[in-house]
């Protein structure tokens, strides 16, 4: 008996050194952190800003790998049949929760191939207008619309987007209709509108608030419950006159499924502990988007609630991206 007892408590040591030799050797190499979108924007400033700071607390380079096209989905499914070993992270947006049904096939599974890391960004967006639509408030820009019966536009940053979604949200909220032109990013969407080819965009902050300052487009609303700090004057959606519509954007980095627990975990920790800085709290301030921070349990229930949302908007608008 007493030699089983001793090869059982053998196993178990083999196995506690096993787990924790990933812990003590990582990382022992560069990270390369793909980033589901173009330079520029909140989900590439999260990558960098969170990616620096990686950076001095693991003692090893986070190296930014921009993979844009097909609404992130280019991005996931390099990150999803990455080697498991915390080498590999990925930063998303709230559009890596929508595509899981607004595409009829993808080459990975968003929940199953994935391991939460943490929530990294939260903001609202911007739903703005160009300043020469006769609207100055988002109740006029309602009236407007549905006068003129489906001849306003508005931007996207590409079809099924977030920008699309929050609109086709509201278009079934308020009961009207407007032609969507779907671009390729924020960017070139924000420019059409300043050059008033298009009459609204629900855009994100960063994009949004400097324009909006130098008076080249009209901000009507906010998107979430509460007003931003960078747009104080703006109401909410919520409270000018429908008060069940919510929408917010995030950022949140991934690694692939099977990376270990105590990687995640350590990955977790530093991730928190640099959005508590000041200096990373003001950047992100200055951009709209508030520093989060989240367990990996959080960020979890967070993709799996934005999936459940965003299906029953694709379903209802008939959005896809095929």
């Amino acid at each position: 008996m007493s030699s089983i007892v001793a090869r059982a408590c053998w196993s178990l040591g083999l196995a506690f050194v096993a787990g924790a030799a990933p812990a003590q050797s990582y990382p022992s190499k560069p990270i390369r952190m793909i980033v589901a979108s173009a330079p520029g924007g909140g989900t590439d400033l999260a990558a960098r800003v969170v990616g620096q700071k990686l950076a001095v607390a693991l003692g090893q380079p986070v190296i930014i790998d921009n993979r844009a096209g097909a609404a992130g989905n280019i991005a996931a499914d390099i990150a999803a049949k990455s080697q498991p070993d915390g080498y590999t992270l990925i930063m998303v947006s709230a559009s890596h929760a929508i595509n899981a049904t607004l595409y009829r096939k993808l080459p990975y599974n968003t929940l199953k191939d994935f391991a939460a890391v943490s929530q990294v960004t939260g903001s609202a967006y911007v739903f703005t207008v160009n300043p020469s639509l006769p609207a100055q408030s988002f109740t006029e820009f309602i009236t407007l619309a549905k006068a003129r019966k489906g001849k306003l536009s508005y931007a996207s940053s590409g079809n099924g987007q977030a920008g699309h979604l929050a609109m086709e949200l509201l278009k079934t909220l308020a009961g009207f209709e407007a032609l969507h032109v779907p671009y390729k990013g924020g960017g070139p969407a924000m420019l059409n509108l300043i050059a008033g080819q298009v009459d609204a965009f629900i855009s994100s902050p960063p994009a949004a608030v400097p324009q909006v300052k130098a008076g080249k487009v009209r901000a009507l609303a906010v998107t979430s419950l509460k007003r931003s700090d960078l747009l104080p004057d703006v109401p909410t959606i919520a409270e000018s006159g429908f008060p069940q519509y919510e929408v917010n954007g995030w950022n949140g980095l991934l690694a692939p499924a099977g990376t270990p627990a105590v990687i995640v975990n350590r990955l977790q920790s530093e991730v928190a502990a640099a959005l508590k800085q000041p200096d990373v709290r003001e950047r992100m301030a200055s951009n709209g988007l508030d520093a989060v921070g989240s367990t990996p349990a959080q960020y979890s229930a967070l993709i799996q609630a934005e999936i459940g949302k965003w299906a029953k908007v694709v379903k209802q608008s008939g959005a896809t991206a095929e």
